[in-house]
């Protein structure tokens, strides 16, 4: 069993669950996802997932548009192929200007 902590940080535990299911690479790197799972973590075509690496394991997790630091899904931007709020990148740059909506911490200056 492998524990761990899900991608948005609010502490749920995950097992790893063998599926019995196997597919076969083919000559472009793609592989095709079983309906059912498709169907079970609510992937339409189109939808996004990242990869990361485990030591030996490959990492498939459903894109979610959500703040990587408090999991809000509003106000979003996305930074380095990552959904932070303004609220969270006012607090990580220390500004005062988060309070106001209209800065934009993205905006050229």
């Amino acid at each position: 069993m492998t524990v761990g902590v899900d991608p948005v940080g609010h502490g749920f535990i995950m097992q790893r669950v063998n599926t019995g299911v196997s597919r076969k690479v083919d000559d472009l790197g793609r592989i095709v996802l079983p309906a059912e799972l498709r169907r079970s973590f609510g992937l339409k075509e189109g939808a996004e997932l990242e990869i990361s690496v485990e030591e030996d394991r490959i990492i498939l997790t459903p894109r979610r548009n959500a703040c990587v630091f408090c999991g809000t899904q509003t106000d979003l931007k996305e930074f380095q192929g990552r959904m932070i709020c303004t609220r969270c990148v006012g607090e990580l740059s220390g500004s005062a200007q988060q309070t106001d909506p209209q800065w934009d911490p993205f905006a050229q200056a």
